[in-house]
């Protein structure tokens, strides 16, 4: 895979499609978090079904510079997809890019889940796609508890990942918050067409009943498994891609 750096701090790795069509698609990927970067697979099974696929790195996570949580990480998103258009270099070799994209999909897992919906209010967003997704920061501590008996989540994540993130108490607590970063903050402005989320009733880390919630209360489409704990995005796209596949389509 490519990388590039967009906005100077979010290092993006990045496919050209397997093969180049009339119509120029490119799926940009959001991982959860915390979680190891490891979506190279999906780009690579993504790009041969003919898309650009762009799988950026939160500011302030991994290999990118910044705070992380210093703003909404969606917005990170926004500015790799603002910076597709325009001239960008692969780091390696320094050869040079430019995408004219005509639909443009956002997947998002989890934590990227959330970036996922949130992206869908941007008009250059065609549709977007949350598996498992963090819909409203209210069960943050019912995921705490679940995933570390640390008193503190922050300084678990500081502890158990290390420059992984970059993650200050402060940064962490305006989750807590109901308006940062948060899709139910925005349930009104969601326009259900554009979204589709896939959740099983057994995750222990986002309740479904939340994501059952949101679904009925802005209209989007859910898919909910009783099996499955806390979906695979890999295995959610590959094995439901004819389905995501019409749905971007139509």
């Amino acid at each position: 895979m490519f990388r590039a750096r967009f906005a100077r701090d979010i290092v993006t790795e990045f496919l050209p499609p397997a093969r180049l069509g009339k119509v120029q698609r490119a799926i940009v990927l959001c991982d959860g978090m915390p979680s190891i970067p490891r979506k190279q697979p999906l780009a690579e099974f993504l790009a041969r079904k003919g898309y650009w696929v762009f799988y950026p790195r939160y500011r302030g996570a991994w290999e990118s510079g910044g705070e992380f949580l210093e703003r909404s990480p969606h917005l990170d998103i926004l500015d790799v997809i603002g910076g597709l258009s325009k001239e960008f270099r692969e780091i390696a070799f320094g050869r040079r890019f430019r995408v004219a994209v005509d639909e443009l999909f956002v997947i998002g897992g989890s934590f990227g889940g959330a970036a996922a919906i949130l992206c869908s209010l941007d008009p250059r967003v065609k549709k977007a796609v949350a598996n498992c997704p963090v819909v409203d920061w209210a069960i943050l501590p019912r995921s705490e508890e679940k995933e570390t008996s640390n008193a503190s989540y922050s300084a678990y994540i500081r502890e158990a990942f290390g420059n992984g993130y970059r993650l200050s108490d402060r940064n962490w607590r305006k989750l807590r918050g109901g308006k940062f970063y948060n899709p139910a903050y925005h349930a009104g402005e969601i326009t259900a067409s554009k979204v589709m989320m896939f959740h099983a009733q057994d995750d222990p880390y986002v309740p479904y009943q939340s994501v059952k919630k949101f679904a009925a209360r802005t209209g989007v489409k859910l898919k909910l498994f009783r099996r499955g704990g806390h979906l695979s995005t890999d295995m959610i796209v590959r094995g439901y891609w004819r389905y995501i596949r019409e749905f971007f389509e139509s």
